[in-house]
């Protein structure tokens, strides 16, 4: 047997069973159901034609996506523990998804700058959480970045039916929460949580890892490499020049810019890839500065890098809560945004993620919630598994 299957009826039975009215849980299944079959662009007229021959499906459907009032939130906690019974998840990754809008209108747009083009785009940001796993990185849940304009704007959020409790909320705080809503709908262990939020804000990293940390939650975090770290004798290491080092602050770039075997060490690892080769990693003990903490409140991170092998590429610096993991394997976590990444770009282009056509704050959540089902029901059942997952899937059924 090389797939697992199952048919979609009895994974729509599940994952919607939290939805109140049997109308709501034949238009979910018809929805994802439409998604999965409607080649291009997945409008509501699209997807209505490709699994009703009914005039008023199309209207129907509109409806339940944009006005029906159900919960998103028990959909997408059924969702996260049905995909975590059919793999073995390694992490949780949080990634964004950057949704290009052409109005102004729609629950969230703005204008946004993009570091990796260069260039400013109109768009709506969604803040995800991926189990990620041997058969790839699965959305499970999500949140929608409001910008101060929203958040303020009584008449636009009136509009696009904003909950009164929905108020603004940093990247690092969405990703906070999501990790919080998994934690509480989850049946399986807590996992690393590996973040890549694109951030150039030391503020906000130190955000986020102070949230982690609070948490008791294991991370591997991409960081700026202006965040400010504090390095010295207390960490069992030294300072190049004499001194004790115990209040040395310094950028994190700075720790690389020394000689390895002072602050950082250096050392050959097997490439996450699997293809043999080897990279050079640097690496050195870190605590971040905490204003009032004593030493015994601060906590010991891994602050690593991989050094690039043409020296053309910016270093990615990377912060650990696992200073005790073998680096091979902290560097397959770093490896994982990239998946989330992946997924995203699929989502785009055969799930219908940027088709959506209403413009209220629950539609999205709606429509976010059903693209994520059809992707996870295409990804786990109706693709080879490796063998791990497929027999733990097998077992389950």
């Amino acid at each position: 047997m090389t797939e697992a299957r199952a048919s979609l009826p009895v994974f729509a039975e599940r994952i919607f069973e939290g939805l109140p009215r049997a109308d709501q849980r034949r238009w979910a299944q018809t929805y994802v159901e439409g998604l999965l079959a409607t080649p291009g662009k997945k409008s509501v007229r699209k997807l209505a034609a490709a699994v009703s021959a009914a005039p008023a499906a199309s209207q129907s459907l509109h409806q339940f996506v944009n006005a029906s009032p159900w919960e998103w939130t028990p959909v997408r906690a059924e969702l996260s523990r049905w995909v975590e019974q059919q793999t073995t998840p390694r992490a949780w990754v949080i990634n964004q998804a950057v949704l290009r809008k052409r109005g102004e209108h729609s629950c969230g747009v703005h204008r946004r700058f993009m570091a990796a083009t260069g260039r400013s785009v109109t768009c709506q940001v969604g803040v995800g959480l991926f189990l990620s796993s041997a058969a790839g990185a699965v959305p499970v849940d999500w949140r929608l970045l409001l910008p101060g304009s929203w958040a303020r704007d009584e008449d636009r959020r009136r509009r696009t039916r904003i909950p009164d409790e929905v108020g603004p909320r940093s990247i690092e705080l969405h990703a906070l929460d999501l990790v919080d809503a998994l934690a509480e709908a989850g049946r399986a262990a807590p996992l690393p949580v590996v973040a890549d939020l694109d951030s150039t804000s030391p503020a906000a990293v130190s955000a986020l890892v102070a949230g982690l940390a609070q948490r008791g939650r294991d991370f591997v975090v991409a960081v700026p490499p202006t965040l400010q770290v504090m390095v010295g004798r207390h960490l069992r290491v030294h300072r190049p020049h004499g001194g004790d080092g115990q209040n040395m602050v310094l950028a994190a770039r700075g720790l690389f810019a020394f000689d390895a075997g002072t602050l950082t060490r250096m050392e050959s690892v097997p490439s996450p890839d699997g293809r043999g080769r080897h990279v050079t990693v640097m690496s050195s003990f870190v605590r971040l500065p905490a204003p009032g903490a004593g030493d015994g409140a601060q906590r010991t991170y891994r602050l690593f890098a991989v050094r690039p092998e043409n020296g053309r590429r910016p270093v990615q610096l990377w912060l650990s809560s696992l200073t005790h993991t073998r680096m091979d394997a902290l560097l397959g976590l770093t490896r994982l945004p990239a998946a989330a990444e992946d997924t995203v770009r699929e989502l785009s282009d055969d799930f219908g993620l940027l088709d959506f056509e209403g413009r209220s704050y629950p539609g999205w959540h709606h429509h976010m919630t059903l693209v994520s089902a059809a992707y996870a029901y295409h990804r786990l059942t109706t693709r080879p598994l490796p063998p791990g997952d497929r027999d733990r899937l097998l077992a389950a059924a």
